[in-house]
């Protein structure tokens, strides 16, 4: 009895384990690469539930995310015999769980290697000035060229960044020296930019005050010749005026009035010691006139 009881415990957690080890839960972002008696099959599994042949099926499992590879700084030469070192990552993701696992042995430790020789080829055609200011074109060639390797592994190179560039030091000498001078010359530029600016006000200003003055002295001239065309218009039409208001009184004037100044006129001439007297031609007409009368 004793016997028959523990082969029966020994055979139900016998079982249990079977039924365990069959069971797998797969999350969304993992898949399991099954071989079974050491053959793939043909698709993967999951998300979910899946099933295992125990002592038959091996599953591996292959994640899905995107992860990034930290590349260490690498000593590179330029073209110019110039030595840096850069450091940069590399994004990047299964696609192909299947080949992920049996194309490669280590894809993660496989693109290490990969970058670091590419890396030195990249470096190696460019200038080292190119190199600190084309860093966006080496990421791109970079990933170009590891995707073309990558993908046969199944996986996908999504993204190369250059993290940091370490010129030697005697160029990062030159680096500080030349970006101090390009800093004076700026301030030098902006000095003199701002003189220029401010001997432009002041002209613009000194032109704009003999403007008004001149205008000034001109509007003055015609202020001034205005006031003595209206000063002659009332002389003159004042003397007007006066000429009327004689022309007026002499009309008023009788005849007899003028004859008598006439005689007047001849007794003071003949009170002269001149032998000669002359008689007005207008006197025989007014003492007709008067005779008439």
């Amino acid at each position: 009895m004793l016997g028959t009881f523990v082969g029966i415990i020994l055979g139900a957690i016998i079982i249990l384990w079977i039924i365990l080890y069959s069971i797998r839960i797969v999350p969304e972002y993992q898949r399991l690469v099954i071989f079974r008696l050491g053959r793939v099959l043909g698709k993967e599994k999951g998300p979910g539930l899946a099933i295992v042949v125990p002592f038959i099926d091996k599953a591996v499992r292959v994640d899905l995310r995107e992860f990034v590879l930290e590349i260490p700084q690498q000593t590179c030469i330029t073209r110019d015999n110039a030595s840096i070192s850069i450091d940069f990552l590399i994004y990047l993701r299964v696609i192909n769980p299947t080949s992920s696992v049996v194309s490669i042995q280590d894809f993660s430790y496989a693109t290490r290697g990969l970058a670091t020789t590419t890396l030195r080829a990249i470096i190696g055609d460019i200038d080292l000035d190119n190199v600190l200011s084309k860093r966006e074109e080496i990421n791109v060639k970079l990933q170009a060229k590891l995707d073309d390797v990558t993908q046969r592994w199944g996986v996908k190179v999504t993204t190369v960044e250059i993290r940091e560039i370490t010129p030697p030091k005697e160029v990062q000498d030159a680096m500080t020296k030349q970006m101090a001078a390009e800093r004076t010359r700026r301030a030098m530029v902006t000095e003199a930019e701002g003189i220029k600016q401010s001997e432009i006000l002041k002209a613009e200003g000194d032109k704009q005050s003999k403007i008004l003055e001149s205008e000034g002295a001109r509007q003055s001239q015609i202020l001034v010749a205005e006031g003595e065309k209206q000063a002659r218009i009332l002389v003159a039409e004042g003397t007007a005026q006066a000429l009327e208001k004689i022309f007026g009184v002499a009309k008023q004037i009788e005849s007899n009035t003028l004859a008598l100044q006439y005689l007047d006129a001849l007794r003071a001439i003949a009170s002269s010691p001149s032998s000669k007297i002359l008689f007005p031609m207008e006197l025989t007409s007014f003492i007709e006139k008067m005779f008439k009368k």
